[in-house]
């Protein structure tokens, strides 16, 4: 297969009926490490809305259980994405995800908001660091994919374009993003879980990397000091040299998934998608079910 043999497959599609099919072909052949990262960013920075940041906060699941929380919502979102919204996997995933989400008083803005992230990041990151850009095919599938997720998570009014969701995420965070003292917790200790997944010497490199790859309008939702801009310079050129090399191998033969990803620390023995999740914390808004000490999923509240 050459390099770009894959791309020319998924334009003989349609970005709109075969969707799911573009959408899993763009995350798990062609950029699976850059969806991951991008995914990631896209929770993390939905924490800087204080409704959102404040909520994980109160559930305790990201300053408690960060490694388990991680876990649960990768493979939640990924389930959809490997075995389809028609099969049995994704049917179960989109069951767990809507299960939590009911049991909170979350708006309707912030899980729309949420949605949003989840189409807007992968194609920014991507067109930055990714051994390609994402061709339109690629975009418009992946806001068709997740739209369909918002219907079954009955979210109303979604952004029906990939041009709408970028302006519904731009405008959202201009509004809402602010400082949230649990927030900053959740973000703090979601940090350290990335860090934690590296040799302890490098932990403080790699908190200034990190920080280093996020825009002015979080830094300053969570009051983090800006990395210099020699810093933030060298990683991103760092980041970017490691798609260009990406370019130069040949392309990936087989799907690689959230549940093959080293990230995932929590099920070394395998998981039922079933038992993915968690159940609300008493005390925590709209909630009275009993806790069970597993994580939350989607946009994690």
């Amino acid at each position: 297969m050459k390099r770009f043999e894959r791309l020319e497959q998924i334009r003989r599609l349609d970005p709109v009926t075969d969707a799911s099919d573009i959408y899993r072909l763009s995350a798990a052949y062609e950029f699976p490490w850059d969806f991951t990262r991008a995914l990631e960013l896209a929770l993390y920075r939905t924490y800087a809305v204080p409704s959102i940041g404040r909520l994980l906060a109160e559930t305790a699941e990201l300053t408690d259980r960060t490694q388990k929380r991680y876990d649960d919502t990768s493979l939640l979102l990924d389930a959809v994405v490997e075995h389809g919204f028609g099969s049995d996997e994704g049917r179960t995933a989109i069951r767990r995800i809507n299960q939590m989400h009911r049991s909170y008083d979350i708006t309707d803005d912030d899980m729309r908001y949420v949605l949003c992230t989840f189409v807007v990041m992968p194609k920014r990151w991507v067109d930055a660091y990714g051994w390609r850009r994402l061709s339109r095919h690629e975009t418009v599938a992946a806001t068709v994919h997740y739209r369909t997720l918002g219907r079954h998570m009955g979210i109303r009014d979604i952004p029906q374009t990939y041009e709408e969701s970028e302006s519904c995420l731009d405008t959202y965070e201009e509004a809402h993003f602010g400082w949230d003292e649990g927030a900053r917790r959740v973000s703090d200790a979601t940090l350290d879980l990335m860090a934690s997944w590296y040799p302890r010497p490098l932990k403080p490199l790699l908190r200034t990397a990190t920080l280093a790859l996020l825009d002015d309008p979080l830094l300053r939702a969570f009051r983090y000091e800006p990395p210099s801009a020699a810093t933030r310079a060298w990683v991103r050129r760092a980041v970017r040299a490691r798609g260009r090399v990406v370019r130069l191998l040949p392309p990936r033969r087989a799907p690689h998934h959230a549940r093959q990803n080293w990230e995932i620390k929590g099920y070394p023995d395998g998981y039922r998608v079933a038992d993915l999740g968690t159940t609300p914390v008493p005390g925590v808004r709209g909630c009275s079910v009993r806790h069970t000490g597993t994580s939350a999923a989607a946009s994690g509240e």
